[in-house]
């Protein structure tokens, strides 16, 4: 609804360049339209008036006036108001809700969906888990908010690529494949031979008894067969990242959550990507040499210090394979990349983007984009719950599935900002309670289905083309609340998109839910004068359609019973 509003004031400010009150090369101000916080201003606000006050040389009123005076007849708004300094506030001609049902009924499950990334193609990153065992709640957070920012980006006319960066190289590896070895050898946690760093879940068990029996395990099209053999470490290894990327595949698929690429950090050192990438660096002049080590110039891309990009050992500290990694992503025409990651990973933001900055091949400033989440506390009972058998020391995503569900889980890690800490009650979660907000939302789309099959067992036809024809009877409080919830919709996919913030469509859609309920529980939908019964239920059915969109782009069902 902001757009055709935009749109009369364009031509309004036309229209005064045109007659002199306003100088013809005037540069056109950044103004917003807001929809009002309080029903009596109106349904949306400018502050236009008042950013062309000063080089127009007005006073904002007088401008706000003109302004007013100079918007073409239209069908749009009821009537304008100017307030305060020079506010102008709109109120909406009842007509303009109305034609929003339309749109919704005509559009189905494309309502909503627009046109901001013009096909462009953007590489979400997400989850990217070490290989070393069952993922947890913190994983599951990051899980939900990539899956969502993809689909909203999908929403917004972006061509998506979801991807997994697996780091399975490294001490964490090694400290995975000397693990599994000791199980294999029958050493237990407790036992005095267990590795210092090594992994104590019961899930390191289970890969060395399937290493041990010569199992075979399939991930991405390709088989690992466990060799048996206790002495070699280099099988082990192997069999060991198979097993578990194999164990997080289901844990994710159980999640509702796929992936178009999985890259494999190792690739970066077999194809030579880090020394090409610390080559390119160095011919840029971007690189010193002190101490035996190779420094980066970071500090000159606005880093607080200079970073070691190769320790005097001749290993590369982690952040170069980032950079080159990020490489990669541009070279596969990556026009945008946004990387979700954990909060702890804050300290080598910086110097990635310093890197890719420093390598001058045309990547944007800021690229890529991050979204870091914070840390999940995860409650039943009252009391915090921190370890699983499985894992041996922490919460695992799938114990959150098992307790509660994938939709439950979903919603509850993606409710909040994702710079948020979030508490994660599990009663709270299982209850079918109007306190549980994914019920509360899942409920009000059963209940417009029962409704509808209530119509049915009456006898009552439902005739759409006739209630979009009568939805002037559309005229009591909860009906316009509820109508202009509805209007809502578009404007949170986009926002929601545009500042990577998922959290705001679910928290949306717990405003929908409840302008249906108040209505529901209010009003009768079946009565006897058809024409109203009609434009009753094709309000119902456009909400029904919205809460299904609204709810798809979190991942959950819209459940026609509960």
């Amino acid at each position: 609804m902001k757009q055709p509003l935009r749109d009369l004031l364009l031509q309004a400010l036309e229209a005064l360049r045109n007659d002199g009150t306003l100088p013809a090369d005037l540069d056109l101000p950044g103004f917003v339209i807001e929809r009002a916080r309080s029903r009596e201003h109106g349904d949306f606000a400018t502050n236009l008036a008042m950013l062309l006050a000063k080089p127009a040389r007005a006073k904002p009123r007088e401008l706000a006036e003109k302004l007013v005076a100079a918007l073409p007849q239209n069908s749009l708004l009821a009537k304008v108001e100017i307030a305060g300094p020079g506010f102008i506030n709109f109120f909406l001609a009842a007509e303009a809700y109305h034609a929003e049902v339309r749109r919704i009924m005509a559009d189905g499950a494309a309502y909503g969906r627009n046109r901001q990334g013009a096909g462009r193609t953007v590489g979400v990153e997400f989850v990217s888990a070490n290989p070393t065992g069952p993922l947890h709640v913190g994983h599951g957070r990051g899980a939900a908010i990539g899956d969502c920012l993809s689909r909203l980006l999908d929403a917004s006319g972006w061509n998506v690529k979801r991807e997994f960066y697996y780091n399975d190289a490294g001490v964490q590896i090694a400290n995975l494949a000397i693990s599994v070895q000791a199980r294999a050898r029958g050493i237990a946690p407790d036992d005095a031979g267990w590795p210092e760093s090594g992994y104590r879940g019961d899930y390191i068990a289970d890969v060395a008894k399937a290493y041990l029996a010569g199992d075979s395990v399939g991930v991405e099209g390709q088989t690992v067969t466990g060799a048996k053999d206790a002495d070699d470490l280099d099988a082990i290894r192997a069999f060991a990242v198979a097993y578990l990327r194999r164990e997080q595949d289901l844990d994710l698929k159980a999640f509702g959550v796929a992936f178009d690429v999985y890259f494999l950090e190792s690739s970066l050192y077999q194809h030579g990507k880090v020394e090409e990438t610390v080559r390119e660096l160095t011919a840029h002049g971007h690189t010193y040499e002190e101490g035996g080590a190779l420094w980066l110039k970071t500090t000159d891309f606005g880093d607080d210090k200079d970073r070691v990009m190769r320790k005097s050992d001749g290993t590369y500290t982690y952040f170069v394979p980032d950079v080159a990694y990020h490489l990669s992503k541009w070279q596969r025409g990556y026009e945008k990349a946004i990387t979700e990651l954990g909060s702890d990973h804050h300290g080598s933001l910086a110097r990635v983007k310093a890197g890719l900055q420093a390598l001058d091949c045309g990547i944007p400033k800021g690229y890529p984009d991050y979204v870091l989440h914070q840390m999940v506390t995860v409650m039943r009972g009252g009391e915090e719950v921190k370890i699983s058998k499985r894992a041996g020391s922490y919460v695992t995503l799938r114990d959150l599935i098992d307790e509660v569900g994938r939709d439950a889980t979903r919603y509850f890690l993606i409710s909040r900002k994702s710079d948020s800490q979030l508490v994660f009650d599990i009663d709270l979660a299982r209850s079918q309670s109007n306190d549980n907000p994914v019920y509360y939302i899942q409920y009000a789309h059963a209940r417009v289905c029962s409704v509808l099959r209530q119509a049915g067992e009456k006898g009552f036809t439902f005739d759409p083309d006739n209630g979009l024809a009568q939805l002037a009877r559309l005229d009591n409080e909860h009906e316009q609340i509820l109508l202009t919830e509805l209007s809502k919709y578009p404007e949170q996919v986009e926002a929601a998109a545009a500042g990577l913030e998922p959290h705001v469509i679910a928290n949306w859609l717990r405003e929908l839910a409840n302008a249906f309920h108040t209505y529901y529980n209010s009003h009768q939908f079946l009565v006897d004068d058809k024409d109203l019964r009609d434009a009753r239920l094709t309000l119902v059915v456009a909400t029904r359609q919205v809460l299904r969109n609204g709810l798809d782009l979190l991942g959950l069902g819209a459940p026609e019973s509960m």
